[in-house]
């Protein structure tokens, strides 16, 4: 699994956050890894972006973008408001492509959900995947509506021949309701995949030293950690 894509059911689902656990977990194993984002929105030009984000909480990995555009707003959207060629998905494909020729694991972040639109003929991450032969880690929300737009994405992905790789709850609370416990078997269920990991709320906040070292617990072997859904599932009463 040279390069593996990672989307969220929508924004604000913890994919960033997500996206540097895979990338701790990788490189506790001993693996090289870079991250891409394939279009950074709603920051300057010398502001942190995701990318820098996950290298700040990860550690040693190689941060890339694409491109970025100042506005917080869909990449095909703050395209056009800056006046600036879209990101298009061949472009971000190459760029994939590139660092996997010097990285064990390529880690390509979108921007929001998966349709995303990256330009005016309604490029987005899907087809990024669909040129890279890429699997996709689908980053969920814990909690009431997360089924919904979880199906509709592994769906997508089926519909285009994508490997759905597993999903990852991007925030578990600290005192789950009665949804999201569930949801933990429903998950799986609506997305045809293995849940593969939970992070906990707040996860971001950790100190890079405290989340590096806390990582791997929150990911199932195929990421590189420990986790175990059924053991998850048992302690949380799923």
């Amino acid at each position: 699994m040279p390069v593996l894509v990672i989307t969220g059911t929508g924004t604000e689902v913890g994919k960033t956050v997500a996206t540097a656990a895979v990338a701790a977990a990788a490189l506790a194993a001993g693996r090289s890894v870079a991250v891409l984002k394939a279009a950074q929105t709603g920051v300057g030009p010398d502001e942190r972006g995701d990318a820098q984000e996950v290298a700040r909480l990860a550690g040693a990995v190689t941060a890339a973008e694409v491109a970025r555009f100042p506005d917080p707003l869909a990449p095909g959207t703050a395209a056009r408001r800056a006046g600036r060629a879209p990101v298009r998905p061949g472009e971000v494909a190459e760029a994939a492509g590139k660092l996997a020729t010097e990285h064990d694991l390529v880690l390509v972040e979108g921007a929001g959900g998966l349709l995303v639109r990256f330009d005016e003929e309604g490029g987005s991450l899907a087809d990024v995947a669909a040129l890279l032969s890429a699997p996709v880690l689908v980053v969920a929300s814990a909690g009431l509506g997360t089924l919904n737009t979880t199906e509709l994405t592994a769906r997508e992905l089926g519909a285009r021949g994508l490997e759905t790789a597993g999903v990852v709850i991007g925030s578990w609370p600290g005192e789950p309701d009665l949804a999201s416990r569930c949801n933990v078997a429903d998950l799986p269920a609506v997305s045809g995949a293995p849940l593969l990991g939970a992070l906990p709320a707040g996860a971001g906040a950790l100190a890079p030293a405290a989340f590096r070292s806390a990582a791997p617990h929150w990911l199932a072997p195929r990421l590189h950690g420990m986790w175990d859904a059924e053991a998850f599932r048992a302690r949380e009463g799923a």
